[in-house]
């Protein structure tokens, strides 16, 4: 299964609350991807990091970024992010904009999401979500 890691993973496993390389690992036929909107929220959090961190939180994503591919945002998602906004804005359940995006780019590519955060997922029809945890 292909599976595409919220931001609120990734910073949980940076803050040494979520051994995400260990839950990785524990899944060793699942394909770990991230979305190009990710990657923007994550780099964001280094480039508004003090001097005292910065390094830190570049070298922990540069890691993380050489272990998976990304998943860019292409024509084909710009039209699924439309649609599926215009559908969730009439039903009155809009959720945040990376939130949409992330979504979006995993139902262009049939790829479950990993997050800490159902509940802004949930409202998303036929989104495959899981909870990340260590069994």
């Amino acid at each position: 299964m292909e599976i595409l890691i919220d931001a609120d993973v990734v910073i949980e496993a940076e803050l040494g609350k979520f051994p995400l390389f260990e839950w990785m690992k524990s899944r060793p036929y699942d394909d770990f991807k991230l979305a190009s909107i990710t990657i923007a929220e994550l780099w964001h959090g280094v480039e508004r990091a003090s001097v005292q961190y910065r390094q830190e939180r570049q070298l922990f994503l540069e890691t993380l970024f050489a272990m998976m591919d990304s998943v860019p945002y292409s024509r084909k998602t710009a039209l699924e992010h439309a649609s599926l906004w215009a559908l969730l804005e009439a039903r009155g359940t809009i959720i945040g904009a990376h939130d949409l995006i992330l979504a979006a780019i995993a139902l262009e590519h049939g790829s479950t999401v990993a997050t800490f955060n159902r509940r802004h997922f949930a409202v998303v029809p036929d989104l495959q979500i899981i909870t990340p945890e260590i069994i």
